[in-house]
């Protein structure tokens, strides 16, 4: 099936719309081929702010209406004590609010950007996409993430080549809990290296304590700033360590 073969047979479509590569390429071609589309994006504690912004500017770039829904995911403490299903329970809560919202405004097709490279064992939050029968039309087209990128800048998408990011809670070691207070931590520690030229990097935190793991080809970046770095970060964690064994 192709993706338009797929908007013919599903002309009325809501997007779960995050502002990453692949469900920016999702919400193009539902523009694109659907008779008629509406983008969600659930501001919750685990999104950083750069990422709202950017979905803001894709949905302006591709004039179609975005619904912003605040959702406080924390309140759940099947994702707030951070089990090794947490994402199961956190796409199930933010899938839910979509829905509801589509719902509401007349949407009963739900779609998500999951892709053909995604490996379901290593994602329990596509079980609840099957739980609540969510549509994954790039994955159902085979579309993997090197054709998503390539077609995304081809369709002049700013987002072709946005590094992978996942959410804020990832941050945090399985079974410590998550507070607003670690995932502020994070964000900020994270922007501040992203401001110092930083691209596909985390900061890892343990009872306190950050990890860097960051892309070879930026170590020298990393041994220039080291002071700098260490002055920043250690304003929100015990100690900072880098993870030799390098992002790849």
């Amino acid at each position: 099936m192709t993706l338009e073969e797929f908007f013919t047979l599903h002309p009325r479509v809501a997007v779960a719309f995050s502002g990453g590569v692949d469900s920016a390429f999702l919400l193009y071609a539902a523009q694109k081929y659907a008779k008629e589309v509406s983008a969600y994006y659930v501001k919750s504690q685990f999104q950083p702010q750069f990422e709202l912004e950017d979905a803001v500017q894709l949905s302006k770039q591709l004039q179609v209406k975005l619904n912003i829904l605040s959702l406080d995911i924390l309140a759940d403490t099947c994702v707030s004590e951070n089990p090794p299903d947490r994402c199961y329970h956190c796409k199930k809560q933010i899938f839910s609010a979509i829905i509801k919202a589509a719902a509401a405004d007349g949407f009963t097709v739900l779609l998500d950007g999951t892709n053909a490279s995604d490996n379901a064992q290593d994602r329990p939050g596509m079980r609840a996409l099957k739980e609540l029968s969510i549509y994954s039309p790039l994955r159902e087209c085979a579309l993997t993430k090197t054709q998503i990128r390539t077609l995304s800048k081809e369709a002049n998408l700013f987002t072709w080549d946005k590094p992978a990011y996942a959410c804020l809670a990832t941050r945090i070691i399985t079974g410590e809990t998550i507070t607003q207070e670690k995932l502020s931590a994070t964000e900020t520690a994270e922007d501040y290296l992203f401001s110092l030229g930083f691209t596909d990097f985390r900061i890892r935190s343990q009872d306190g304590h950050a990890r860097l793991q960051i892309l070879e080809k930026q170590l020298e970046l990393l041994i220039k700033h080291r002071e700098d770095i260490l002055t920043a970060l250690k304003q929100y964690y015990k100690t900072v360590s880098l993870d030799l064994e390098v992002r790849r």
